[in-house]
């Protein structure tokens, strides 16, 4: 298998480089300058992007400046971007980001996006193409593996790993098992990559990849939009995984192509690679899932979820804040009105993403059915802020964790879905199947 792909990309087919590798081995071993790697091996590793958020960066940073560095190592190669309490909500956060902007203003790093600029982290990059495939990518958010879906080694880290790599450039790891799970057969409707994961996390356990690679195959992968492919791997971590890989394909090509900033390798796993275990689901048995509170590993079919009555809906987040989510929930909402005493917040990705539902016409049906927009932000994913909840409250959310506490009072209630499942219950006033509609 061949691609023909732009002026400065390469492309390493299975069989010809590494033999017997997966493609996080590949991408590792090419990285530190090897011909091939053993999983368990620890390595020093040139990284192609470091990047951080409001959270984060100002304990990074104040490591950074308290090392005597002179210089970033590549001002090119840094990202920050405030994400989790903006605007600012308080003056705390507003402090978090000034120090983050002043830090951009005295190394001139461009990547530092704010406001008009600002979105999540992890729909801004690839969106921005600060992210390629075959990239190593670190950051101080433990969503990173998002990135995943580009045939990336990307994966989440601390905030001294990130002040020793915007120090050196390098990150040391070690070397991951790789999990192949391979998805066959064809997705019910209402369906997405957000039930695949969410199914296969009820499957292995929130501890069944620990520091493992999740390497995502077969022809329902291949058939998802990129939108799908990024919420589940941004979702790996919730299986402990360390990253959750998609080897690239002509849908991942197509969404590179114009965006990418730096050239980039297309790798893929050699046909008889060592995984330390492989694992099979037939998609065509699996209905729209819901986690349970207080583990994204408590899921059930929407058929076995009972009477469960709701005080808010949530669409958005780095796992389902793309346009192509927020379609799906236009389209479920389109000519209703959410239930009464249901608090609805819509949060597009990025400013993109917000742009454009607004020339699609998405936000006008969002307001008719009486929901509210949010600019750009986590805000109520962890708890930070725009729809937190009060003791006792339940919220269905297309977010990724739904720990105790996770979006307010210990007391609430989180129950994660799909866009469509959390539009339907948003109508409803009970979480539910958009068929109900």
């Amino acid at each position: 298998m061949r691609w023909f792909l732009n002026t400065g990309t390469t492309f390493h087919p299975g069989g010809l480089y590494n033999m017997s590798q997966t493609i996080a081995e590949k991408i590792l071993a090419a990285h530190a300058g090897r011909e091939r790697v053993v999983a368990g091996e620890l390595l020093n590793v040139p990284i192609d992007l470091a990047l951080a958020n409001d959270i984060t960066a100002p304990i990074a940073i104040e490591l950074f400046e308290g090392s005597g560095a002179a210089s970033v190592f590549d001002r090119e190669r840094i990202a920050l971007v405030p994400d989790h309490f903006v605007p600012n909500k308080d003056i705390r956060s507003a402090k978090q980001v000034q120090t983050m902007r002043d830090f951009a203003k005295k190394y001139d790093i461009p990547h530092f996006f704010e406001l008009g600029d600002m979105g999540i982290e992890h729909v801004l990059l690839p969106e921005q193409g600060l992210v390629g495939p075959g990239d190593v990518v670190i950051g101080a958010d433990s969503h990173t593996c998002t990135y995943g879906a580009l045939g990336a080694f990307s994966t989440g880290v601390g905030s001294t790993d990130i002040a020793a790599a915007m120090i050196t450039g390098e990150v040391w790891f070690k070397v991951p098992e790789t999990i192949k799970f391979t998805y066959t057969g064809t997705p019910g409707k209402w369906v997405s990559g957000k039930d695949l994961i969410l199914f296969t996390i009820g499957d292995i356990g929130v501890d069944g990849a620990t520091y493992k690679a999740m390497e995502f195959t077969g022809q329902a992968i291949h058939a998802l939009p990129m939108s799908d492919r990024f919420t589940m791997s941004n979702m790996a971590i919730e299986a402990g995984a360390k990253v959750g890989i998609i080897v690239p394909d002509r849908v991942t090509l197509d969404y590179v192509a114009g965006r990418a900033q730096r050239p980039y390798t297309v790798y893929e796993s050699d046909a008889d690679a060592d995984y330390v275990r492989e694992i099979s689901y037939d998609v065509s048995d699996i209905e729209p899932q819901v986690a349970f509170p207080h583990l994204p590993g408590n899921t059930r079919g929407i058929s076995a979820v009972g009477e469960v009555f709701i005080d808010q809906a949530v669409i958005g987040s780095c796992t389902n804040g793309r346009i192509e989510d927020l379609r799906t929930a236009a389209e479920i909402l389109r000519g209703h009105r959410v239930a009464k005493g249901v608090r609805l917040i819509v949060i597009p990705g990025s400013p993109q993403v917000y742009r454009n539902a607004l020339t699609e016409g998405l936000l006008e049906v969002f307001l008719d059915a009486k929901g509210i927009v949010s600019p750009p932000t986590c805000g109520p994913c962890l708890g930070g802020f725009m729809g937190i909840l009060g003791p006792g409250e339940r919220a269905i959310a297309t977010t990724n964790r739904n720990f105790v506490g996770r979006m307010g009072d210990t007391r609430s209630e989180v129950f994660l879905a799909n866009p469509a499942v959390t539009a339907a219950s948003a109508v409803l006033g009970r979480i539910g199947s958009p068929e109900e509609l």
